[in-house]
């Protein structure tokens, strides 16, 4: 433990490391005792009961948080033509002509935080496979991302009021962030049950066991706080 400064410890102290707290609980306690003076992202972690190396336990899926994410959302989309002008009148930040693809694939530029694409662009944008697909900006038509020009302006609005994207990793553990620490404890649970909510219809029916096996709810800079697996799963969002 000797790594981390005072503030983090006095926020540990506050914890008890056996107890699986509630939602409710482990919300109040993430806004009461984060340490940083900045305002820091509130984010979810899960253990999945999954087995990551089968294509058919895989879980990829979106969700749109109640409350957004407390960011500007920075919307690119790859688009010629009507499509363009379509993405242009919907408010886009960026519409991606050749220009704006050399930029990304030669200096690597990810100046946006969504990328949408249409499908005949996918010729054009399958070379930046690689600097987009590491940080999980690829469109993709799973993720809701890659639309016919028609589903421009929804995708756009969508991706404004904070819908994201979620995957597992190869140690079948998801990560999510689900708000500021700023936001209220209401904003905050309803965010956290629109995840869990995603979480359990994307379960796959080959997944054996107990499907979601640990959840954890930290902040930025501070530690986790366990939550109830069970209470967790059956969060719904207050109308």
């Amino acid at each position: 433990m000797g790594k981390h400064g005072k503030k983090y410890l006095d926020a540990a102290a506050k914890i008890d490391p056996a107890t699986l707290y509630s939602p409710d609980e482990a919300v109040a306690l993430v806004k009461q005792i984060a340490p940083a003076k900045f305002d820091e992202t509130v984010e979810l972690h899960l253990r999945l009961g999954i087995d990551p190396r089968h294509s058919d336990q895989q879980i990829r899926t979106t969700v749109i948080l109640p409350h957004g994410l407390g960011k500007t959302v920075r919307v690119l989309v790859f688009a010629e033509g009507e499509g363009a002008r379509i993405a242009q009148e919907a408010g886009a930040d960026v519409v991606a002509d050749d220009e704006v693809i050399a930029r990304i694939a030669n200096e690597g530029w990810t100046e946006f935080d969504v990328a949408l694409a249409v499908p005949d662009m996918m010729r054009k944008i399958g070379r930046l496979g690689k600097v987009l697909g590491r940080k999980g900006l690829m469109p993709n038509p799973k993720a809701g991302t890659l639309i016919p020009p028609e589903d421009i302006p929804r995708a756009i609005e969508e991706a404004r009021a904070g819908r994201i994207e979620f995957r597992n990793d190869k140690t079948a553990n998801i990560h999510v962030p689900i708000g500021k620490i700023s936001f209220e404890e209401a904003q905050l649970r309803d965010n956290m049950a629109a995840v869990m909510d995603a979480i359990r219809r994307a379960r796959p029916a080959a997944a054996k066991g107990t499907y979601v096996r640990r959840v954890v709810l930290t902040s930025t800079m501070g530690p986790g706080i366990r939550v109830e697996p069970n209470d967790a799963l059956a969060m719904t969002v207050s109308a």
